[in-house]
């Protein structure tokens, strides 16, 4: 047992930087290296779970697989406060009238949430069947929903056909989400995403991606856009160094909820 005392972050980072080095940690050996309780470790995995930062296991916890990623209806339960705050936020910047595109995802869920209960007046085109589900609830908002084809596990459309109607519009805005943020630019998991972000940026005036802290600092396979290209970032808490530079570097507006 260590006579060390470790705080909370303390615990998660070397929980993490454990996983860096072996695939599968124990309850029971971190609780004697930390000299805590089993308790306090498992609500430790428990928070870590929750953010997405590693898998549970039993007795303990696994490493998630580089570019691994949860379906949609398992995200939406994570980081839900964060999630909400950010939304109720971003939807507050939709003025009156103003057309939008909107991505896929659990975030862009609860911006669409946020948007129908204020119940802004807004022409929205979004690849998202459960946005476009959530603002048809709304007698204020005019929703096309895009073709193209069906990702079940992500209730999204995606394809040539998705990124071909997109182009047929011109809005003032897009409001999009992202798996990934690092210095090197914004990244996605889900395979045909990136292009249909693409897309919706190329007819947008303004471009909003919306991610919450435990985006940052991740790098998925399919690289959406280079930090230039960002505009706005919405988000729960300020990037940390070093990506809070290269974002200042490229002027990206950074907002927080």
């Amino acid at each position: 047992m260590s006579n060390r005392r470790y705080k909370k972050q303390e615990r998660h980072d070397q929980i993490l930087l454990e996983l860096k080095l072996k695939p599968h940690v124990r309850v029971a050996d971190l609780a004697r290296q930390f000299g805590v309780t089993t308790e306090t470790v498992r609500r430790d995995i428990e928070d870590l779970g929750r953010d997405g930062l590693l898998q549970r296991a039993h007795g303990g916890a696994s490493a998630r697989h580089p570019g691994s990623h949860r379906d949609l209806d398992e995200r939406r339960h994570e980081r839900v406060a964060e999630r909400e705050r950010l939304g109720r936020f971003a939807a507050s910047l939709v003025s009156e009238g103003t057309s939008i595109m909107v991505d896929a995802g659990a975030t862009t869920m609860e911006f669409a949430r946020a948007l129908a209960f204020l119940q802004t007046r807004a022409t929205v085109i979004t690849n998202s069947v459960q946005v476009a589900m959530i603002l048809g609830q709304s007698p204020a908002t005019s929703v096309r929903l895009t073709p193209g084809d069906y990702l079940p596990r992500e209730a999204a459309v995606i394809g040539t056909e998705t990124c071909d109607y997109l182009a047929g519009y011109n809005v003032d805005a897009c409001f999009i989400g992202a798996a990934g943020l690092s210095e090197t630019g914004v990244s996605e998991a889900v395979a045909g995403f990136a292009s249909v972000k693409r897309a919706m940026m190329r007819q947008s005036a303004d471009h909003h991606f919306l991610m919450d802290a435990s985006k940052f600092g991740r790098t998925h396979l399919e690289r959406v856009v280079r930090l230039d290209d960002i505009g706005t970032l919405i988000s729960d808490q300020q990037p940390k160094k070093p990506l809070s530079d290269a974002l200042r570097a490229r002027k990206v507006r950074v907002l927080v909820a």
